[in-house]
């Protein structure tokens, strides 16, 4: 199992993401509670750990946090806009340095108008192109994360075929499914989608990746929109693999140890033959249509064999 936690470093953001479902607060992690996280997270067993946000890179205390979780015996990654990374050329080599040395980027549209509405952030599309490139000289691991939602629908191959062909080190992706029932996006209803209006872009994005040798992972979206490549679905990954998440919040959710990763299902789910290793349909609110949802009929056994014979 490679199981990874999640530490929410800061609750503040430098941008103003129409979805975000992690509004802005005050709170801060300090070092002395961000060592004992890691503790705990080693003492488990744990692979690596994730820093998040909020914005985690306006926190100073990244360095001292890797350096302590590396000692652990952690790998690091973080979850980041690209702001700071962008505007302060030193700092990728710095986080380097401490040994962190695996980003994933969020970025959810390469057409620059749309990006920077969809942050909130007039630049935000230009910053994110330059700690890309800031990453890249740096030598480090980099991802890009993408929000699914309404505004980018339609255009998640032509996203990874532009950001690739830019920056061939990008080498893996990750969408995530926008959750439609908290934060910002339950206010700006426009961000909605239905599971239909991505089918096909995600379809074409996926297979672009793989025949150029990439590697992908897709989050919060059933398996009947993706069943070329179950494999890659995230809940499906840990469902197969048994793992289990441990995300410390800085709200009052506090710390939040996950092990199921199945959500609500339809009636016909239960003649689907992925039955069984499918996460179904996100879902907190009202947005979504389990309507939408429908049987297929492929080899389980396949599914699985493949999600044990890749790492993460």
């Amino acid at each position: 199992m490679a199981n990874l936690g999640y530490m929410q470093i800061v609750r503040h953001c430098n941008q103003y993401c129409r979805f975000c479902s992690n509004p802005s607060s005050g709170y801060m992690l300090d070092l002395e509670t961000a060592r004992r996280e890691v503790d705990d997270f080693a003492t488990r067993g744990y692979f690596g750990v994730i820093l998040t946000g909020g914005e985690p890179s306006l926190s100073d205390l990244i360095p001292e946090i890797t350096r302590y979780a590396v000692e652990r015996g952690l790998h690091v990654r973080m979850i980041t806009n690209g702001s700071r990374l962008g505007s302060e050329p030193e700092l990728a080599a710095r986080y380097a340095e401490a040994g962190l040395r695996h980003f994933h980027v969020s970025i959810h549209s390469c057409r620059e108008d749309l990006e920077d509405f969809l942050t909130g952030v007039r630049g935000s599309h230009a910053l994110a192109m330059q700690a890309l490139a800031h990453l890249g000289a740096a030598g480090v691991v980099v991802n890009v994360n993408t929000v699914i939602n309404k505004f980018n629908a339609d255009h998640l191959d032509e996203n990874v075929k532009v950001w690739a062909t830019r920056f061939p080190f990008l080498r893996h992706f990750v969408w995530n499914n926008l959750d439609p029932s908290m934060g910002r996006a339950e206010t700006n209803r426009d961000t909605a989608h239905r599971l239909a209006d991505f089918e096909l872009s995600l379809a074409r994005a996926m297979r672009w990746l793989h025949k150029t040798g990439r590697t992908f992972r897709v989050e919060r979206v059933p398996l009947c929109y993706m069943t070329e490549f179950a494999h890659c679905s995230t809940e499906t990954r840990k469902i197969v693999k048994g793992e289990e998440r441990i995300v410390h919040f800085l709200d009052e959710k506090g710390t939040v140890r996950q092990t199921d990763f199945r959500h609500p299902k339809a009636e016909c789910c239960n003649h689907c033959s992925l039955d069984d290793v499918c996460g179904g349909l996100f879902e907190l609110g009202d947005h979504y249509d389990l309507g939408e949802l429908s049987p297929v009929f492929v080899s389980k056994e396949d599914i699985v064999r493949k999600v044990r014979a890749e790492h993460d």
